[in-house]
Order: C-alpha cells, then sequence, then structure tokens
C-alpha cells in the first residue's frame, strides 16, 4: 500500500468519511479534518493513546472500560474493514469483503480480533449530526 492509501476526508450532505490510516497527531495537523473532531481527538481520545496512534491499531486494542470507547460509541462511530473471508462454495478463492462495523460490534467481536491482522480498516465514518451534538 502506498504511503497516503486510507488517509483522506470526504463528506457528503450528513456524514465525514476520514480515512483510517492518519494517525491522531497527523489529523490534529490537517485543516481537511474537521474542528469538532479534532478537539474530540485532543480532550478525549489522547488521555489513553500516544499522538502517534492510528485508529486503525486503537480500536483493536480498545476495551468497553476505556473512555475512548464510550467517546466513539457516544458518537454512533462507524468504521468501514475490508475482512478476509476463506474460500467457499460460492468463492473457490478467498477474498475480502467490505462491511461496516459500529464500535460496539468491533470491541466485542473475538472473531474479529483473531483475525485482525488480516483486518484493513478503510475509512471512519461520523454523521455530522452526532458530532455537532456531542459536548466537548
Amino acid at each position: 500500500m502506498a504511503e497516503n492509501d486510507f488517509k483522506y476526508v470526504v463528506q457528503s450532505f450528513g456524514t465525514f468519511y476520514i480515512g483510517a490510516r492518519w494517525t491522531y497527531g497527523e489529523m490534529l495537523e490537517n485543516e481537511s479534518i474537521p474542528f469538532k473532531w479534532k478537539a474530540v481527538i485532543k480532550h478525549y481520545l489522547l488521555k489513553e493513546v500516544a499522538p502517534d496512534t492510528t485508529m486503525e491499531n486503537h480500536i483493536f486494542f480498545m476495551t468497553e472500560q476505556d473512555f475512548a470507547y464510550e467517546t466513539l460509541k457516544e458518537l454512533k462511530a462507524k468504521f468501514k474493514m475490508s475482512v478476509w473471508q476463506a474460500p467457499d462454495k460460492k468463492h473457490k478463492s478467498g477474498h475480502y469483503e467490505s462491511r461496516e462495523y459500529t464500535i460496539e460490534e468491533i470491541v466485542k467481536n473475538t472473531a474479529l480480533h483473531a483475525q485482525m491482522d488480516t483486518v484493513v480498516v478503510e475509512e471512519l465514518k461520523l454523521s455530522k449530526l452526532a458530532l455537532m451534538t456531542f459536548a466537548v
């Protein structure tokens, strides 16, 4: 993968899509990242992890007791991931399948954790309304 794959910010009418390969420090320095998300990172997420942590790494080591988990849960954060699927009757060879997971599904899914080396976390999906109403 190239250096800047999955490092982007795209928005639609009601949603921000943020590439999951940014580190939290890089997001704080990038002017394309929404200010409110930067405030959430600075005030909540960086209390538990270092600025050089990526969302991709953070979510797989998060527990239900972490304040970052509560924060992302409150924001109704979703993550788009490509998950490796073993060969089956329909597909003769293995393949990646794109799926969307909530933070609760990621933290509680032991099967997903077992295959985290083959999972590609692509992006964070944040509702603009959820981000706007979140008190920082």
